[in-house]
């Protein structure tokens, strides 16, 4: 049976009008009388009397517009479950992390992506920086996140955010007391890093040359949480970002003092990476979204995305 057809009897019938039936479905009056008389021709008895005025069904047309009901009705609610059945997101993401991106940070996100996804999962490994390329790029993780993200010809990198890179200090260092720190007052500083083969530690090392800068590293680690207790206990200060500092910083035991270069700001970039032409389930898409919007708790005063 057509669908078209049943609508347009079902709209004329339940108007008692050609012509109210004819504009509800988008066609000329002439063209939904020649339905209705084509309809009639098939079934072999007349559906509506048009010598009325209004319109009124025969017995025949009463039978068939019941029809053209049910049958429009259980193709809405068979819209309605295939919706429903489109909708479901289901699965496990698999995500490869640096360190520095926050147990608490991707905890939060778990949390969000279970509410809203009760059947799915979320997996997520935290690497260092290299093994998040390999994991995606073998296909052992879906999605990525790394700091000075670069593309290849085996990755796609999404812009995620820009994180504001501060000094940070022990409440108790002489430089916590400044509202801004210029790279000359770090000259000779105990100084906590990171290890010399990532990405973070050749961008500070550059910042530092750039400014004649000559820091006494004391520590350097691979990951920020070992370089946050470091500095909390005061064995030097450190450059990291803002909002990887957020829970230290409530807690009273950081500080972070903003960098002054000529009205600027130093930044850390973000990025998303996965296989190029990944094809993401559902599921995968859903996470990804999730991670492109603005996460509930940012503090704007110690990040910029």
């Amino acid at each position: 049976m057509d669908l078209e057809r049943a609508k347009l009897f079902r709209d004329i019938a339940q108007n008692r009008s050609f012509s109210k039936g004819a504009k509800l479905n988008g066609i000329s009056q002439s063209a939904a009388s020649q339905h209705l008389q084509d309809l009639e021709d098939q079934l072999g008895i007349p559906l509506l009397d048009r010598t009325s005025r209004p319109l009124t069904m025969t017995d025949g047309g009463k039978l068939y517009l019941d029809l053209c009901r049910d049958l429009l009705r259980r193709q809405d609610e068979f819209q309605a479950a295939l919706e429903r059945m489109k909708a479901e997101v289901e699965g496990t993401v698999r995500v490869a992390s640096i360190y520095s991106v926050g147990l608490s940070e991707m905890s939060q996100l778990e949390q969000e992506f279970s509410r809203r996804y009760p059947e799915a999962h979320l997996q997520v490994e935290y690497l260092r920086p290299e093994k998040v390329y390999e994991a995606v790029v073998t296909d052992r993780a879906d999605l990525g996140l790394l700091s000075y993200p670069e593309a290849t010809k085996e990755v796609t990198v999404l812009p995620w955010r820009q994180e504001e890179m501060v000094v940070a200090a022990s409440p108790y260092h002489a430089l916590a007391a400044k509202s801004e720190v210029r790279p000359e007052d770090l000259e000779g500083l105990d100084f906590v890093g990171f290890d010399e083969d990532l990405p973070i530690r050749r961008e500070i090392d550059r910042f530092l040359r750039e400014h004649h800068v000559e820091v006494n590293l004391t520590l350097h680690f691979d990951n920020l949480q070992m370089i946050k207790e470091a500095v909390a206990h005061g064995e030097g200060v450190s450059i990291m970002p803002a909002r990887i500092m957020e829970e230290e910083v409530k807690q009273g035991r950081l500080v972070p003092i903003p960098i002054s270069i000529s009205s600027l700001r130093l930044y850390r970039p973000v990025g998303i990476v996965h296989r190029r032409k990944k094809r993401f389930h559902r599921a995968g898409q859903a996470f990804l979204d999730l991670l492109r919007e603005p996460p509930a708790g940012w503090n704007p005063a110690l990040s910029e995305a």
